[in-house]
């Protein structure tokens, strides 16, 4: 019976049905929509139709011609200089993106179209480290803001400024029925106060430019910390006239920005004399330059004092091959030290103190009795409570509160007003006795990059001399990665390092680096990311933002096919419990299969090489590679390593 009905009916084929499905669109958009909107927006028809098949609103749309609240958002987002927006895509801030795109032109902000909120942010905050300003972020609703989370997290451990805006639907009554009200919240910004120094809900397009300019005001006063907002869906999509009135026109007000506090002037004027007076004096910086001109004000006081710096790379802070730059000898000299100067340091406690990770947990200080710490730092103005990024207390004699960058030309000043010649002469022995140990400790890192140096997995000092030796005439920057690079490089700017991640969030460095490439993008400079292979995949979709928008970045890849430093837990561990570390690899370890990185660039648009295991090939491998990112592409180099 089945076959003798089909049989019946002739067959139709895939123009037939087309055509036929067309012609009953076209009908049915003809019947329904208003001839005057049909007269204004012709365009709009087809796409009434496509959300028609996902969209449960009614099948009749008012099209209107009046000016969106969004539109004047995109107007004060424009006041504040913003270059670019990453974001995925999403229901809740669908008005505002379709204004930069449009009303907008898609131009300052350009929209940068991420495939994880994570790491729209985590670019946002690369961004933001290399280029000394925010990039916005778009995020939707609750989903987003959950995926966002562990990246707002980073930047705020990083005293970095982010600056996102959430989508809302906060009208129960305007809700759209099902996901809207999934994807909707009471208090957005609740799942993350905890870790963005300000948030705010605007409830008008007027108080909305005010929290907006306010915003970037605190985000980019130290210390310097993510902020965020939510637009209300319906004040995105209300025509303006509707949102305002005649008597109070809309305006957008002028951002001033506030000067970075310094410290007091007597506290710097004590730490200068103790510092003169000093026989060992120790400088350490971790955060301290925001800017290259903290970075020159840190070698002019270096230089006068003729004292050691001890570089913890929060920041770009000094040169490494400056004489003075004494980094690797850091605990002799702190064990030395008469006074020691801490620089925006995130765990000055840590700093000092011996920490000894066993079964019964013990500390103890390094530093020699009498020994003086002076504190420097913004951080102080802003602590909370819940998340405990602010580490031990730390015991100081001398506690400056104020941006560090900003505090230094004063205590320049104060300690070359306090110079004799008999301390001059002083310093210039200690300097020559520095500049020696200075030059030991190179040659010293030199001879131990040469171990393993023909091993395969290729070792890591291996890796970093095969780029630097394609690179170190170029203006390069290095845009996520350290260790290694950072002892045998020689970093002497500003833009060639950003930093750490803040909060050691797995997933930072890929959309981190590319983010910070995007800066780099109208500068010219080469950016250089070595890239883990454990962060890589947490968002590797990152590839495809890199390859869409012609971002140019040089990943090379540190594939050690493991999360190591979770196989060295729990070989602590299994030694701890004595039973031995044959099995730490179980739930540690990226193998079986193992990844092929270059495969998965490829995959996106991304020129893939490898993967190398043989050092003999890294360096050709790396030279094609940059042919690439010479013509203005991102390009990926899966190199097999050591562990660490």
């Amino acid at each position: 019976m089945a076959n003798s009905l089909s049989d019946s009916k002739p067959a139709l084929d895939r123009r037939s049905f087309l055509k036929s499905a067309a012609g009953g669109t076209a009908a049915l958009a003809a019947n329904t929509q208003p001839v005057e909107a049909q007269e204004q927006r012709p365009v709009r028809a087809a796409a009434a139709v496509a959300a028609k098949e996902t969209d449960p609103s009614p099948a009749v749309e008012v099209l209107t011609a009046d000016r969106p609240g969004s539109d004047f958002m995109v107007d004060v987002i424009k006041s504040l200089g913003f270059e670019y927006v990453c974001a995925n895509p999403g229901s809740s801030f669908r008005s505002l993106h379709e204004s930069v795109i449009n009303y907008g032109c898609n131009a300052s902000p350009e929209f940068i179209t991420c495939c994880h909120e994570e790491s729209s942010i985590a670019m946002a905050h690369g961004y933001a480290k290399m280029e000394g300003k925010p990039l916005l972020v778009f995020a939707h609703g609750t989903v987003g803001l959950q995926h966002a989370a562990m990246a707002i997290y980073n930047a705020y451990c990083d005293r970095a400024p982010v600056y996102i805006i959430i989508g809302n639907s906060i009208d129960a009554v305007s809700r759209r029925p099902g996901v809207e009200w999934d994807h909707s919240v009471q208090d957005a910004a609740a799942m993350v106060r905890d870790f963005v120094k300000w948030d705010d809900l605007p409830v008008s397009l007027q108080h909305f430019a005010e929290s907006a300019v306010r915003a970037y005001k605190i985000a980019t006063t130290p210390p310097m910390l993510p902020v965020l907002l939510v637009a209300d869906l319906d004040l995105q999509e209300t025509p303006v006239a509707a949102s305002t009135h005649p008597a109070n026109p809309l305006r957008i007000p002028k951002l001033s920005q506030t000067s970075p506090p310094q410290g007091d002037v007597s506290a710097v004027a004590e730490a200068a004399r103790m510092l003169v007076a000093a026989e060992n004096p120790v400088l350490i910086a971790d955060r301290a330059a925001r800017t290259a001109a903290g970075m020159k004000l840190l070698v002019e006081l270096a230089e006068t004092l003729q004292a050691p710096v001890l570089n913890q790379a929060g920041r770009m802070n000094f040169p490494s091959r400056h004489p003075l730059h004494l980094t690797d000898n850091s605990r002799a000299l702190i064990g030395n030290a008469d006074v020691i100067l801490g620089l925006e340091l995130t765990d000055f406690w840590g700093t000092v103190n011996s920490y000894r990770d066993q079964q019964e947990r013990s500390s103890r200080p390094i530093t020699k009795a009498g020994a003086k710490l002076i504190s420097i730092t913004a951080v102080d103005l802003y602590v909370k409570s819940n998340y405990q990024d602010f580490q031990r207390y730390p015991e100081v004699d001398l506690a400056i509160t104020g941006d560090a960058e900003a505090t230094l030309p004063s205590l320049i000043d104060a300690c070359k007003r306090l110079l004799t010649a008999d301390r001059k002469r002083a310093f210039e022995e200690r300097g020559r006795k520095l500049s020696a140990m200075h030059h030991d400790a190179l040659e010293r890192t030199r001879t131990e990059a040469t171990y393993g140096w023909d091993a395969s997995p290729i070792s890591l000092p291996r890796l970093s001399a095969e780029l630097w030796a394609q690179i170190k005439d170029r203006d390069w920057s290095l845009v996520s990665g350290g260790g290694w690079p950072l002892r045998l490089w020689n970093f002497d700017k500003y833009s060639q390092y950003i930093g750490g991640s803040g909060g050691a969030g797995v997933g930072y460095g890929a959309p981190a680096a590319l983010g910070a490439a995007l800066a780099n993008k109208k500068h010219g400079r080469l950016s250089v990311n070595i890239q883990n292979d454990g962060d890589l995949m947490y968002a590797p979709g990152v590839l495809w933002t890199a390859a869409h928008h012609q971002i140019p970045l040089l990943s090379v890849m540190h594939n050690n096919r493991a999360y190591h430093q979770e196989v060295m837990h729990i070989q602590r561990m299994a030694n701890r419990h004595q039973r031995g570390i044959t099995r730490a690899g179980i739930g540690t370890t990226i193998v079986d299969p193992n990844i092929d990185y270059a495969t998965i660039a490829r995959g996106m648009g991304v020129h893939g090489e490898g993967p190398v295991t043989d050092p003999k090939d890294l360096g050709p491998a790396i030279r094609r590679a940059l042919e690439v990112v010479n013509r203005g592409e991102p390009a990926l180099v899966d190199v097999v390593t050591q562990p660490r």
